[in-house]
């Protein structure tokens, strides 16, 4: 791979992965709930859901369900059950006070989580199928292409994982008050619907 293609490539997963998505919000989320130490066991788990979705998508996967619409319907409609929970979830959630400190999940809870929201959106895999071919060359060797492709999307991700973790533990601050609390709540809670309803409208 040439210089200048990799160059292009990261370039174009640096915007794209900067942009405010379902995994973002939920490291940002897990940041201001739990602090960003906690929330490394969340982008441990996002971050093996790209992996594995990356992974799958270069052993043919997204062929797969491009050629299969049922599959891939089974899989979204089960991606948008869990954004739809998580927007609920968030919606409701209780609001800290002086008397009462919110509850520390487990760092195998909190990686769970965030592997199950990783995967809840398999036009990753869509995504990686379509994105990949415009970067490898044929004369050269597939792998060796792919592991460059795949680290560098890696290391991208995760830089952004952790400027959101730190951008959470700077709101957690001003998130002091109930009332922003319960805006911040449901506002994220309509953002992960919003995605819900986002991924239900897409198409192979």
């Amino acid at each position: 791979m040439s210089l200048h293609l990799w160059w292009i490539y990261v370039t174009a997963v640096f915007l794209i992965s900067a942009t405010p998505g379902p995994n973002m919000l939920h490291v940002m989320a897990q940041s201001i709930a739990h602090g960003p130490r906690k929330a490394l066991a969340t982008m441990a788990g996002l971050m093996s859901a790209v992996l594995l979705c990356l992974i799958a998508s270069a052993l043919g996967l997204g062929a797969l369900l491009k050629a299969s619409p049922r599959l891939f319907d089974v899989l979204r409609y089960a991606g948008v059950a869990y954004l739809l929970w998580l927007g609920i979830k968030a919606w409701r959630a209780p609001v800290d006070n002086a008397d009462a400190a919110r509850p520390v999940k487990s760092d195998h809870a909190l990686f769970a989580t965030g592997l199950l929201t990783g995967l809840s959106n398999p036009k990753l895999i869509i995504f990686a199928a379509a994105l990949f071919p415009q970067f490898i060359v044929l004369e050269r060797p597939f792998w060796t292409q792919l592991a460059i492709l795949i680290a560098s999307f890696v290391v991208i991700e995760s830089f952004w994982y952790g400027a959101y973790a730190l951008g959470g533990g700077r709101l957690k601050r001003w998130l002091a008050p109930a009332n922003r609390q319960r805006l911040f709540n449901r506002g994220t809670g309509l953002l992960f619907i919003g995605f819900g309803g986002a991924l239900l409208g897409a198409r192979a």
